[in-house]
């Protein structure tokens, strides 16, 4: 027998954005149904961030095993059971899960449907035996690994970021296709836990980032022994039997083929929005996302889309702010605007690499003038008491020393990127930075020297070496 829901928001998707959604809602007293067909905790939890971090925190581990020397100890080769690392991987997945399980949310007071959705018409959404009328509904579908049309990959052993984490014995010959953020990470923790490892990337491997920073990344990468083939296309892939796959690659130096025991597949991701009647609810959507404005609504005003449904930033914490985006608009009515530029990003490798704003050639496209200030981490006291002053920041100003954007190459790149975040959302200024007092030694001063290295040219104006002159005889 059918029953009907009649919730103040319906939210479909139990990923980071969606459950952000959901508990955030009923907090404040409103009814809320929450739909997902398949894990609670959505990519992230299950086969994104969680995984891998905790994959590259293993590698890393064996890494420093490795490299030693420099602080006077001994330099071992790690001894490295696989099993034990996929133990460690799925273990921290189960700490986290009860956070995100529908036990909890259901007793949060949610409403919680395991099954899938369909839009019957734009104001109901049928899941299974129940029809759901809701003042508002929420795209939070999350996204799904991109398969790229190569002739024959559908009839190879592929892996993906859904599949590759299940893994209990060590890849001899992992090949992976895509040089991006997922791609490139995970060829580092895997060349360092005991594969050998080859990329094949279609364009420049990072190529989202500015290649300056991309590029002592990729050196890094290189320097361990991953194997990178950038501007390279995969023409076919071959399955010669078990645990053995062939690609057949072509690029402007000629033909080739790279043979390995394991195919990861990291092309890119596409935003799960198929079979969900979306033409039917009224909503404007194509392969790579959603019509939406910059209040996160589609074009049935009456539903809203957050994360990698939106096909914009596919990011946990891009998803997190799109929720409290939603959450404002929906039930407080407030004016919201989503601002992209604030949102960072990270690409997990050693050294990390973090992002937020613009680069310095989109800056150099938007603006007629710009300034380019950088720091390296070898000028950084901390970095040279721990052996790692490998990177440096960079940061995108105005003349006016406006913040355009900043990328920071080197340890702890994501934790740095923070200030920075706090920085372009309330739109502080290099003096600002400068301005505050970081504490001594830690890797936290690079980013306020670089502020400070925005006012080193005036004390060179002749007027303002006048002035200071001037000063000291008042001393």
């Amino acid at each position: 027998m059918t029953k009907t829901l009649t919730p103040d928001i319906c939210v479909i998707g139990a990923g980071s954005g969606g459950l952000s959604v959901a508990a955030a809602a009923v907090a404040f007293g409103v009814d809320v149904v929450l739909v997902e067909r398949g894990k609670m905790g959505g990519d992230c939890l299950n086969y994104g961030c969680v995984p891998s971090k905790a994959l590259i925190a293993a590698a890393r581990h064996a890494q420093s095993m490795r490299e030693g020397s420099p602080l006077g100890i001994g330099a071992v080769e790690p001894e490295i059971d696989f099993e034990a690392v996929h133990r460690h991987v799925h273990e921290a997945i189960a700490s986290i899960a009860p956070n995100d399980s529908a036990e909890r949310f259901n007793a949060l007071g949610v409403h919680v449907i395991r099954a899938e959705g369909r839009f019957r018409d734009p104001q109901t959404l049928v899941a299974e035996d129940t029809e759901i009328q809701a003042r508002y509904f929420v795209l939070a579908t999350g996204s799904s690994p991109f398969v790229p049309p190569i002739p024959s990959l559908d009839k190879a052993d592929y892996l993906t970021n859904e599949t590759i984490f299940d893994l209990k014995t060590r890849p001899e010959h992992l090949i992976i296709i895509g040089g991006g953020a997922i791609g490139m990470e995970l060829a580092q923790a895997y060349r360092r836990l005991g594969s050998k490892v080859t990329v094949v990337e279609i364009a420049t491997a990072l190529g989202k980032e500015d290649p300056e920073l991309a590029a002592i990344v990729l050196k890094q990468i290189r320097d361990e022994g991953v194997v990178i083939h950038e501007r390279t296309e995969v023409t076919r892939v071959v399955q010669r039997g078990l645990g053995s796959v062939q690609l057949s690659l072509k690029s402007a130096d000629g033909s080739e083929t790279v043979e390995g025991t394991h195919l990861l597949v990291a092309a890119g991701r596409v935003p799960n929005l198929r079979g969900m009647g979306l033409d039917k609810a009224g909503v404007v959507h194509g392969e790579w996302g959603l019509q939406i404005d910059n209040r996160l609504r589609t074009s049935n005003r009456r539903i809203y889309a957050v994360g990698d449904a939106t096909g914009l930033q596919q990011y946990t914490h891009a998803a997190n702010y799109h929720a409290g985006l939603v959450v404002r608009s929906i039930l407080f009515k407030l004016p919201v605007r989503e601002r992209p530029n604030i949102v960072p990003r990270v690409t997990f490798t050693e050294p990390e690499l973090a992002h937020i704003g613009l680069t310095e050639a989109e800056a150099t496209k938007a603006y007629r003038s710009i300034r380019v200030l950088r720091w390296p981490y070898a000028e950084n006291d901390r970095a040279r008491t721990e052996h790692r002053t490998h990177g440096h920041i960079k940061v995108i100003a105005s003349p006016r020393g406006r913040i355009l954007g900043v990328s920071i190459v080197g340890a702890q790149a994501g934790e740095l990127i923070s200030v920075w975040a706090l920085a372009l959302s309330k739109n502080l200024t290099l003096r600002d930075i400068a301005s505050y007092v970081a504490p001594y030694p830690t890797l936290g001063e690079i980013g306020k020297r670089a502020a400070v290295a925005y006012f080193t040219p005036m004390a060179r104006k002749p007027l303002v070496r006048r002035l200071v002159n001037l000063l000291r005889k008042f001393d």
